[in-house]
């Protein structure tokens, strides 16, 4: 029987039977045109399905500039959310306070800069974590919970505290290198399952085999 099935809107199904339907597959609850989600990425929040594009980046408007772009195999938990640069205010004045947009007309401030906020695959955001604008987060890492993640994370670290920053890496750079090499998150779901003993295992030369 399958592990996973990429058509689900709530991915997980109780042993009792019960879907779980507090947990949504991003990549079926949001059709907001400035995200990109790829497949079996998972939010868990209290939602409806139709709010989760605005509790996971509720500054990001169809018309903003910025993208969100989450890879594949992304597990974030309740309470996280990711700050988009229309949440910024103008600095450079002696006000922080945004008049502009409180009138069509004049709504926004085009000049502040930005960048699109990208999440590798396989990155794991713990518990009310808060991802800032503009941020890479590599294949791999942990954001721990509670974590503000204001500075771009490497594959496979694992960040915490406010700022965050690096706790450890998961792995020495050779292994690294070569999980970044296997790039698991792009096989195809029937080799992914056949071979999944071995990437729950942490077993280094059954994974050498597969590279």
């Amino acid at each position: 029987m399958p592990v996973l099935n990429a058509d689900a809107l709530h991915p997980i199904t109780l042993p009792n039977g019960m879907v779980y339907r507090d947990t949504v597959h991003l990549k079926h609850a949001i059709t907001h045109p400035r995200m990109e989600i790829g497949d079996f990425s998972y939010y868990t929040h209290s939602g409806s399905v139709e709010e989760t594009a605005g509790i996971l980046a509720p500054y990001l408007f169809e018309s903003s500039r910025e993208k969100l772009v989450i890879g594949r195999y992304v597990q974030i938990a309740r309470g996280s959310y990711f700050i988009s640069a229309d949440a910024n205010h103008p600095m450079d004045g002696f006000t922080t306070y945004p008049f502009r947009i409180f009138t069509p007309e004049t709504f926004g401030y085009p000049n502040l800069p930005y960048r699109d906020t990208i999440v590798g695959h396989d990155v794991w955001i713990c518990h009310n974590a808060t991802i800032m604008s503009g941020v890479t987060i590599g294949h791999g890492a942990i954001v721990a919970a509670e974590a503000v993640v204001s500075r771009d994370v490497p594959p496979y670290a694992v960040v915490g505290g406010n700022p965050a920053r690096l706790i450890r890496m998961r792995y020495p750079q050779e292994v690294i290198d070569l999980l970044l090499q296997v790039a698991w998150w792009d096989w195809p779901l029937d080799k992914l399952e056949a071979n999944l003993s071995i990437l729950e295992s942490g077993d280094i030369d059954a994974l050498k085999a597969l590279a």
